[in-house]
């Protein structure tokens, strides 16, 4: 990374990118030099080295902390397919750009390296020390094959010979064989065969790709306890019988990742969908090998074999001291062993939309309501307000747009029934949300055939904005009302993410929400929206209004704050803003959970601004965003972090809380995460997170949450 001394900033003019910013008075100061940034890859990285953190607490049941290892392995195979890939396509390339915090791809790949080899050594240790012994003291077990009875071990061999063998693909790697197309995060078992009748004595080498169809961890009849033996072992155990004739010396897992950023090009697609599939068929072999992970008993010249035939450096090699692919071990979770897992819990229904509360309808005349997930029920707010737009009379239409629906969703039967009712109904359907495309592709054609009117994209854009319009006829009048949220209509996110979200029946939304659809679905170039802010036409000036006025605010002895959370800061030029608050004497509160590439604590330039992040049973996903306006505070919700492509990219929305008791509730939320002092990780000028000392009356937001439930 860049070592300049923080005081190297001093004595430099100001020069902020934006022209129309308000003038700051200081003598601090380049906003364009690199050490006032930190670097978004080892930003990410310091992330899920707090996911480690999780995984040691022991605060959490096991099983919990078994899936927060498995989810670092997660985040690991995303950041290699896309980051990483990024950053070796650049190489190849021959870009020579540099990071904001002035490092070339080569050298950010270097210190990848340099911090992510400690961090799989913590996972191991994590693993093989603590979470392992921990399950088989709780009766869950992973046997080595050689370790099983004889009768077990009978039976497994009459079980390959009839079930495994016939799935499975041996192939030979010799100049007969050219080297296959392994599958992107397939695990892979190596074999080092010899053939005693061939007098060259030459080590033959075959591979075989674990089939994806059948489970990796396979359960033994045992009659007590939770056994289980790995599946690659079995294969291992029995390459007598693959490989016939020959003498097996050794043989070894590996797993390659792969480049999977998969580029649409739209503009030569006829059919977009069609176009999106076979995007997901090449995620699934991948393009390029970005790393290959091994088992730590690879010998070198079997590692060397694969690196070179995978086209590799060395330095893409990860030597792994657990099982890998580590994801596998969600199957555990399945367990009935409640006390390894965390305590269930009810989310509370709103007493406004139930039946006994009245019309929806006419409950958002009165006023607007507020939900706060997984704390408030997805069932009883967002499911039943489209559930009762679908059966009213007076509804004539509902549009809907559909990031990650997920899995079997209620949303989309409403929807279908809605359509089968008689209802214009119209769904903009994102196939491009990563990882998410074939759900998508699914629900965009069971939609389609039921009625609805499908809308697939926005050319060049991806539509990640959150928001149900409902039109229903109300005598003479026709009126909207709407569901705007920072999360996913998706009913499994929905208790394991963090979001708010507001039902507003306030008619002065009705144009913006009207010309957002028409944006959406058909040719529009409306600019003058009346409350709302929508990327990519003006979400990032009005941040950046917002922000100006609060230094204006200061300037003017009324004093500035900015409450902000999101899941990512990385735009510059927003940072740029939040520096000259800063230096301006604005008080600003970050809460940021994941990559954040300002750089807090640099005396006279970020001085007065703190980043915290939270990593806790839930993942942080709501994004909220308070100004204090001299007093007169603007509160906002918004469907976008703080990062280019959410402002330059993608069709967002930030939506401003008119309600008083809403924003009560927002201000009350961001209150508890900043007073979190036992999960809240404090950002460091050089990028490390430090916890908080817990106070005598420790607070623990999440956990808080919940017990507000029970109190209400």
């Amino acid at each position: 990374m860049a070592t300049k001394k923080n005081s190297a900033i001093r004595n430099k003019k100001l020069k902020p990118s934006d022209t129309t910013a308000p003038a700051i008075h200081t003598s601090f100061a380049d906003l364009n030099d690199e050490e006032l940034y930190l670097n978004r890859e080892l930003s990410w990285i310091e992330f899920n080295r707090r996911v480690l953190d999780e995984a040691e607490d022991v605060t959490h049941p096991l099983l919990e902390r078994m899936k927060f290892l498995a989810i670092f392995s997660t985040n690991l195979d995303e950041f290699f397919m896309i980051r990483a890939a990024g950053l070796q396509e650049q190489i190849y390339s021959g870009v020579t750009e540099l990071s904001s915090d002035g490092m070339t791809p080569i050298e950010q790949l270097k210190e990848i390296r340099s911090r992510l080899l400690p961090l799989y050594k913590r996972q191991s240790a994590i693993w093989r020390k603590d979470i392992e012994p921990a399950l088989e003291r709780e009766g869950i077990h992973i046997h080595h094959f050689a370790d099983l009875t004889a009768d077990e071990k009978v039976e497994f061999e009459r079980d390959f010979v009839d079930n495994i063998m016939p799935v499975l693909t041996p192939l030979a790697l010799d100049p007969g064989h050219p080297f296959p197309r392994l599958l992107n995060r397939s695990l892979t078992v190596a074999f080092v065969l010899y053939d005693d009748t061939d007098d060259t004595e030459d080590m033959k080498v075959a591979v075989v790709q674990l089939p994806t169809a059948l489970p990796r961890l396979v359960k033994l009849n045992r009659s007590s306890g939770h056994h289980y033996v790995l599946f690659e072992d079995i294969i291992r155990a029995h390459a007598g019988i693959l490989f016939p004739g020959l003498r097996l010396q050794e043989s070894h897992i590996f797993r390659v990742t792969r480049d999977a950023d998969v580029e649409i090009a739209e503009d030569e697609a006829n059919d977009l969908m069609a176009a999106v599939a076979e995007g997901i068929r090449q995620r699934r072999w991948g393009t390029d090998a970005v790393r290959m992970e091994i088992g730590s008993d690879m010998p070198k010249r079997l590692t060397a074999f694969f690196t070179k035939a995978l086209e590799l450096e060395a330095t893409d090699v990860y030597s792994v001291d657990i099982p890998l692919n580590l994801q596998d071990f969600f199957v555990l979770m399945q367990l009935d062993k409640r006390k390894l897992k965390d305590a269930p819990f009810n989310s509370r229904q709103l007493s406004e939309f139930t039946t006994e509360g009245g019309d929806i309808f006419d409950v958002l005349k009165e006023g607007d309501v507020f939900v706060h997930h997984p704390f408030d029920s997805f069932t009883n707010s967002v499911v039943r307000f489209i559930e009762h737009a679908a059966d009213d009379p007076n509804v004539l239409a509902i549009k809907i747009t559909l990031y990650r629906a997920g899995g079997r969703s209620s949303v989309i039967d409403a929807l279908k029934r809605a359509a089968s009712n008689g209802k214009n109904v119209t769904a903009f359907v994102e196939l491009k949300a990563r990882f998410d495309e074939e759900n998508n592709i699914a629900w965009a054609r069971s939609l389609e055939q039921s009625g609805v009117h499908v809308v697939y994209g926005v050319m060049g854009l991806k539509v990640h904005c959150k928001v149900c319009l409902v039109i229903r006829k109300e005598g003479k009048n026709v009126l909207t009302y709407a569901h705007v949220s920072t999360g996913n209509y998706n009913l499994t996110t929905s208790r394991l993410y963090t979001d708010v979200g507001v039902f507003t029946g306030r008619q002065e939304f009705e144009r913006d929400f009207v010309h957002l659809f028409n944006l959406l679905t058909g040719y529009s170039k409306h600019a003058s929206w009346q409350h709302i802010g929508v990327a990519p036409l003006n979400l990032r000036e009005k941040i950046l209004a917002l922000i100006y006025r609060e230094i204006e605010h200061q300037q003017a002895g009324r004093e500035g704050h900015i409450i902000a959370k999101m899941n990512a800061l990385i735009d510059q030029k927003i940072i740029e803003a939040l520096y000259m608050a800063s230096m301006a004497g604005v008080k600003i509160e970050l809460i940021v959970r994941g990559v954040c590439t300002l750089r807090p604590g640099i005396p006279g330039v970020s001085d007065n601004i703190t980043v915290r992040s939270i990593l806790d049973r839930f993942l942080e996903h709501s994004r909220i965003f308070s100004f204090r306006n001299g007093g007169e505070e603007a509160l906002f919700i918004s469907s976008a972090d703080w990062m280019p492509r959410n402002m330059d990219r993608r069709v967002e929305l930030l939506f401003p809380i008119f309600d008083k008791r809403v924003s009560k509730r927002l201000r009350d939320i961001l209150s508890a995460y900043l007073m979190d002092d036992v999960k809240a990780g404090i950002l460091q000028s050089d990028g490390t997170y430090t916890r908080r000392k817990p106070g005598a009356v420790p607070h623990r937001v999440q956990a808080d949450l919940l017990a507000s439930i029970k109190r209400r």
